[in-house]
């Protein structure tokens, strides 16, 4: 019998490794429940965790009144080896922002969860009883229908663990920067943008200067530590660091963290309300990038943002204001055009009566703000304005943000990355100037 069970722990084991795949995406998409995020998502998403086809398992009761154990665990077998395609048909039916990451953490996860598991099914084995098929069975069923929070557990468990390795990899980072003594740091944030903007004012910077940006969304403490210790080049000029944030405090740590000389807001909207708990609290968390500057820092602030415009500074750092709509601006676009081959737009500088004709490949009135941000910054840096004209028109777009496609005689604007009713509502806007026929 025992012999039987181990080979129905197979079947189990297959379904287990999918679902467990699962969850730990879940718990990395929610920061490793920081703030208790992934909680929040298994109770908002009750109807997927709960009523799941494995809560099945408990029909085994009633199996039980018609056949002997060694059927009842054959019939196991089977109802894992179905749920396992079951599995597989609708995850790979699902719509995914980002895929799991096996990142050195999720490897310890694994270890810990391993343990976790093998010690039941370890028990169960050595001290198989007959007598106890259908507890072993439902008890078995029961860890695999409850995976969520056995991750949960594993993850409270490792909580010491990843402790120590977030401060060992920090310390390592600090000391990195610490020894790159002509490294400039340019801190971006705000509630969209942020990548758009750092991609841009990398591309715009590298004309003149080595500039890294941060790669992908590595925008918190972990993907900041990452990029300082595995990515930073030691002959970079220019550090641009992503800065994310879902509540007071987070920007304020990566500050702490990188100690930037520069910085840049992008917009400030209602992305994280519900983390932050207000429109006010979003505005206090997007400055503390700017209030974490020193006397001698440089902040690119939008005079079109009115939660920018309204904000009352605790800084004395020197302040330039881009716009669009606002002519009282120190940097303003005027005069924008746009095509399926791009935008170009007039540039003028306060108390500089010339007009500059920028063009670019990019789509959408964000972008213009990003480029402008790019250009205020480049110049206050010392890049000419030849200069910055040559690193506006070689700026590339961002991958599935406003991304301009050509197949055959069709113009297609890839938005796909785009999740929130502001950027959605630009979307919109930059098609609706596109000439000829327009598909959403």
């Amino acid at each position: 019998m025992n012999n039987l069970f181990l080979l129905c722990s197979f079947s189990t084991f297959i379904y287990l490794i999918f679902k467990t795949k699962k969850s730990f995406h879940m718990l990395q998409q929610n920061w490793y429940n920081e703030d208790n995020r992934y909680l929040k998502w298994i109770f908002h998403n009750r109807k997927k965790v709960f009523l799941h086809y494995d809560l099945l398992i408990l029909i085994l009761f009633i199996f039980k009144l018609f056949l002997n154990n060694k059927a009842l665990i054959i019939l196991y077998s089977f109802f894992y080896i179905i749920s396992s395609y079951l599995f597989l048909r609708e995850v790979k039916n699902e719509q995914k922002k980002k895929p799991l990451v096996v990142t050195a953490r999720i490897k310890r996860l694994s270890i810990t969860l391993s343990i976790i598991y093998g010690f039941v099914f370890s028990y169960i084995y050595f001290t198989f009883n007959t007598d106890y098929t259908i507890g072993y069975l439902v008890t078995i069923g029961l860890l695999i229908y409850f995976n969520y929070f056995v991750v949960f557990c594993a993850n409270i468990i490792n909580k010491p663990i990843e402790k120590q390795v977030f401060y060992y990899y920090k310390r390592q980072a600090v000391k990195r920067l610490k020894n790159m003594n002509n490294l400039e740091v340019i801190g971006i944030t705000g509630s969209y943008g942020k990548t758009s903007s750092k991609n841009i004012l990398s591309d715009i910077l590298n004309i003149k200067y080595n500039a890294f940006p941060t790669p992908k969304n590595f925008n918190t403490t972990y993907g900041l530590i990452n990029t300082i210790n595995n990515y930073l080049d030691k002959f970079s000029d220019i550090f641009i660091a992503e800065m994310g944030a879902s509540a007071k405090g987070d920007i304020k740590e990566l500050c702490n963290l990188v100690k930037p000389k520069y910085g840049i807001l992008t917009k400030i909207g209602t992305a994280h309300l519900e983390s932050f708990g207000s429109r006010e609290n979003i505005q206090k968390g997007k400055f503390e990038l700017i209030e974490s500057l020193p006397s001698d820092g440089v902040a690119i602030l939008n005079k079109d943002d009115e939660y920018q415009v309204s904000y009352k500074f605790k800084n004395d750092c020197k302040i330039i204001w881009i716009g669009i709509e606002n002519k009282d601006a120190d940097v303003i676009a005027e005069n924008i055009t746009m095509s399926n081959k791009g935008m170009s737009f007039d540039c003028k500088f306060k108390n500089d009566d010339k007009r500059y004709t920028f063009t670019t490949r990019l789509l959408g009135t964000a972008n213009i703000y990003n480029i402008l941000a790019g250009i205020a910054l480049g110049y206050e840096l010392g890049i000419s304005i030849d200069e910055l004209i040559l690193g506006v028109k070689k700026v590339t777009s961002v991958e599935h943000r406003l991304e301009l496609k050509k197949i055959g005689t069709l113009n297609i604007i890839d938005d796909s990355y785009n999740s929130n009713p502001v950027g959605s509502k630009m979307a919109v806007e930059v098609l609706g100037l596109m000439p000829g026929k327009k598909i959403i």
